[in-house]
């Protein structure tokens, strides 16, 4: 039985809906850029700080190819055409360029004119942050008070450029989820990220985005600043880190029987399980990623053959088994205005019969979509929880041919940021098509 990941409720916003902003909440056009330090600026003291944060996707939330790509050729042009997801127009830059959002320059130009959107999230950005309009953090309802006071956690600090005001927010997973909750023109939370994570255990426990994303180190604070501990890393380590994703998900298989006659057939149990993300594996931009399970055997010969999961016969569990005559993603089609756009394969590279780990979002006309400010409806929540695992069988008739000796079984968790077709069609970097191995295992059975 499959269950849907439960949310709290809120008010029907919906994305990009104007919000009825407090006396310091900062909306469009309300702060030019001279409000905001320049991240070079930023670095005449904290160098290290800035370099670690560079190389982040926090840096890259504007100029990163396939934001770019998806917000210029997919959400702008959607929004131009269509009244009702034209709030996007400014709202994505709410979150992937706030600078630009602030200072009213919507659109702003592509990352090659060099404007200071490409800031993307910046280090004043986060340290003039002092708090959220409303119950709970999302579509971008921060209060934003840049100036002289910057934003920060540690008592005791002094600094010769800024005042700096102690704020515990900036240390809550309440401060991310202004960012990494997200309500679309539909009202369906196309991110939840903070709310899996406060419904789950790591919440109960107060195990925060920051205490796995940033962690703590020995450090400075500045360059010339002395050696403190506990200083958080600024390298916002997620999805795009193949580091990251390594060990995240535990596998486990367990072979019915040890030992099999060449004609019989065998059944493997296995248990795939979160084991390190605090949030559902996938989260944030669930439209996109893919995650499978691939499974295998290898006999005593080298001969290999792959293993399609047995099915549970839930509702919607076909957008959950790989299917390569399956196409998705006709939605690309209205938006460009290719009126014989056919759509784009679902689950690309993903070998047929494997299980994806997926809930799939789907657009006003019940298709499924990479396009979450598209998304009227979702399918079935066939995600993987929090310190939870999900069972699946596999039950395999022996082939014709099979050698006798050890039979060697392997089981792999695989993710790519984004569906290869969908990577291939959009000429996005190879980087997110590729498959990343999030976990593996494998037994043996013997074959008389």
């Amino acid at each position: 039985m499959i269950k849907r990941w439960r949310v709290l409720p809120v008010a029907a916003t919906f994305l990009f809906a104007p919000l009825a902003y407090g006396a310091d909440r900062a909306g469009q056009g309300s702060l030019p850029y001279q409000s905001f330090e320049t991240i070079e600026s930023c670095a005449d003291c904290h160098s290290e700080i800035v370099t670690q944060h560079a190389r982040s996707l926090m840096a890259k939330s504007f100029t990163h190819e396939w934001d770019e790509i998806e917000y210029f050729e997919l959400a702008l042009p959607h929004a131009l055409e269509n009244q009702k997801v034209s709030g996007i127009k400014a709202g994505c830059n709410g979150c992937h360029s706030p600078l630009a959002y602030l200072a009213g320059d919507i659109p702003p130009k592509r990352p090659s004119a060099g404007t200071r959107a490409n800031e993307g999230v910046s280090c004043d950005v986060c340290h003039s942050i002092t708090g959220f309009v409303g119950d709970i953090p999302f579509n971008f309802n921060y209060v934003m008070n840049p100036g002289d006071v910057k934003q920060g956690t540690r008592p005791g600090m002094d600094s010769g450029h800024h005042e700096i005001a102690v704020n515990d927010f900036l240390a809550s997973a309440e401060f991310c989820g202004i960012c990494h909750n997200e309500k679309d023109p539909f009202g369906m939370w196309v991110k939840a990220t903070h709310i899996e994570w406060k419904e789950g255990p790591y919440g109960a426990k107060g195990i925060t985005c920051q205490d796995c994303h940033m962690p703590r180190t020995d450090g400075t604070l500045s360059d010339d600043g002395d050696p403190v501990e506990g200083v958080r890393r600024h390298t916002f380590h997620g999805v795009h880190f193949p580091e990251k994703l390594t060990g995240a998900v535990d596998v486990l298989l367990y072979p019915r029987t040890e030992t099999v006659e060449v004609t019989d057939k065998i059944i493997v149990d296995a248990t795939v399980m979160n084991a390190k993300a605090g949030h559902m594996i996938p989260s944030g931009s669930v439209e996109e990623r893919v995650v499978w399970l691939h499974v295998e055997a290898t006999d005593s010969d080298g001969k290999t053959w792959h293993i399609p999961v047995d099915r549970k016969g839930f509702d919607g569990e076909d957008w959950t088994v790989a299917d390569p005559e399956a196409m998705a993603y006709q939605d690309i089609g209205d938006i460009r205005g290719l009126p014989n756009f056919v759509g784009l394969s679902r689950d690309g590279d993903v070998p047929a019969g494997d299980r994806i780990y997926r809930m799939p979002y789907l657009d006003p006309e019940g298709r499924m979509t990479i396009a979450q400010w598209n998304t009227a409806s979702f399918g079935p929540d066939y995600r993987l929880p929090p310190l939870e695992g999900i069972g699946e069988v596999f039950t395999w008739q022996l082939p014709a041919g099979v050698s006798k000796g050890v039979l060697r079984i392997r089981a792999s968790v695989y993710m790519t940021l984004v569906v290869s077709s969908v990577a291939d069609y959009l000429k996005l970097p190879a980087t997110e098509k590729e498959h990343t191995v999030m976990g593996s295992t494998e037994v043996t059975v013997l074959v008389r």
